[in-house]
């Protein structure tokens, strides 16, 4: 597969990811950012624009960005500040970070709202996070510097693909973007369940950790699971909006 195709399929994957994130209302109309990296070292990656509807993002309209050219924050089509000083970092220092997207879905938000909160394995969905969440427990106001995109990926370390933003919001991080979407599909569904479960104010019903790490292995060898709920998404939109793909 040559370097062309594999952008073009990128630009392809991160505006389907897009569209539906606004579909599924997990957005904040031009806020937010998702992100895939294009070459092998993580430093060119793909974009969002600054301003641009999750709803109305085509193929055509990524940024394609380098890590090594910060002036890219004043050219004419400059991205989003907030947007470069994390992902531009995420993705050079993470190699599990090839796709990073950022929310600040309702249900997760609202966990990453709660003092010292740490995600519960109290369902199925949530068992696939098991002990591949990192906490963020220093908001600092919005991220506007070198230091903040340093700290975040020392937080997420290696091993993790999941970081809970304290009064912030989300990022997830993964091998491509299906993999990464449908995480972020299943962490909103689970802290669904949790937010519900907790409004209940009835003792939550524990996985055991033994459990829970099997369960989340299930999840990781499940053959192709993220690949087939991704394609089935993209064609409905082939239906439905074949836009996004121009």
């Amino acid at each position: 597969m040559t370097t062309a195709h594999i952008e073009a399929q990128a630009r392809v994957d991160l505006a389907a990811a897009l569209r539906w994130t606004a579909r599924l209302n997990l957005h904040e109309a031009t806020a937010n950012h998702f992100s895939v990296a294009v070459s092998d070292d993580g430093k060119q990656f793909l974009l969002n624009p600054k301003g641009r509807h999750f709803s109305r993002v085509r193929a055509s309209e990524l940024l394609c960005l380098d890590a090594d050219n910060p002036h890219a924050l004043t050219a004419a089509n400059a991205p989003d500040p907030t947007a470069w000083y994390l992902h531009a970092h995420l993705h050079q220092h993470l190699p599990q970070a090839r796709c990073i997207l950022h929310t600040h879905m309702p249900y997760t938000t609202a966990l990453c709202c709660l003092q010292d909160f740490e995600f519960q394995m109290i369902d199925q969905n949530a068992c696939r996070f098991y002990e591949r969440i990192a906490y963020d427990r220093a908001y600092n106001g919005m991220a506007l510097d070198d230091n903040e995109g340093e700290r975040v990926a020392r937080l997420l370390g290696d091993d993790k693909s999941v970081l809970f933003m304290g009064n912030h919001g989300v990022i997830v991080v993964g091998p491509s973007v299906a993999e990464a979407f449908d995480q972020l599909y299943y962490l909103e569904k689970a802290a669904q369940v949790q937010v519900l479960a907790l409004s209940t104010r009835q003792p939550l019903a524990i996985i055991p950790p033994a459990v829970a790490a099997v369960a989340c292995e299930q999840w990781l060898e499940y053959p192709q699971f993220s690949e087939l709920h991704f394609n089935a998404l993209k064609e409905i939109l082939d239906e439905e909006e074949p836009g996004y793909r121009l």
